[in-house]
């Protein structure tokens, strides 16, 4: 049997389409904009001295990382509203469950960037007489992203999207739109297949841009190791043996 496409559905339905879209990368932007704020007490909370906080930090952690990001927005969705008698909209219910997620795995991020900082480095913002603020804000936090920046943007694509999964607490993000255009046209292969070309045109871009800030960093960190070479061989450089 020969399947006759008709595009007609997605041309006279496209308005509502990028609604949904636009809907998408709405909760998307907030979602990531709030992680990254969080994420960088909450990764200092994982390396405290203090045991019990750094305990509670990895708890939360693991438990967002460890469980599935359906269940945590129908929990947010259907079970937070139970246990605190307040109804949450479905929009705010995927906020805050998309963040609360994000925020465990960039945590972790930022904590592997933190202790990548070269120690002598805050030494140094010490003897500066810099507060630990201001270390954290001008020495630690920019080294750290920096360092970590592929990870936090491979991150966040994948956060764009499984922002799909919003669709199934009733929010009209653009999988929602594409499901109920396909249910009312029967037209499931021209609709899915269009919102799945939208998701493309917006992910395809940003991991291009990705993997050119990876090769960047590379070659940025293949040129130093040059130079730190040339350094030793030039007449009176220091040669480092190791023992």
């Amino acid at each position: 049997m020969n399947y006759q496409f008709d595009w007609s559905v997605v041309t006279s339905n496209f308005p509502r389409l990028f609604d949904g879209l636009l809907l998408t990368l709405e909760i998307a932007v907030i979602v990531i904009a709030l992680s990254m704020i969080l994420a960088i007490p909450v990764a200092f909370l994982r390396m405290s001295n203090i045991e019990v906080v750094r305990w509670l930090a990895q708890i939360y952690i693991e438990i967002f990382r460890c469980t599935p990001l359906l269940v945590q927005l129908f929990w947010v969705y259907y079970a937070l509203p139970t246990l605190t008698g307040i109804t949450i909209p479905g929009t705010i219910s995927a906020v805050i469950a998309l963040t609360l997620n994000l925020t465990a795995f960039m945590a972790e991020a930022y904590r592997s960037g933190f202790q990548a900082v070269p120690p002598e480095q805050v030494e140094a913002g010490k003897m500066l007489r810099l507060s630990r603020f201001q270390q954290i804000r001008y020495i630690i936090v920019p080294q750290a992203l920096k360092q970590q920046l592929p990870v936090i943007l491979s991150l966040n694509i994948s956060l764009f999207k499984d922002t799909a999964l919003v669709s199934t607490i009733a929010v009209a993000d653009l999988m929602f739109t594409a499901n109920k255009i396909s249910t009312e046209s029967y037209r499931a292969l021209e609709i899915l297949t269009v919102a799945a070309l939208m998701y493309f045109v917006i992910a395809f871009p940003a991991s291009l841009i990705l993997s050119k800030i990876e090769r960047n960093l590379m070659m940025g960190s293949s040129v130093r190791k040059k130079k730190g070479l040339a350094v030793q061989m030039m007449p009176g450089g220091k040669v480092k043996v190791k023992s």
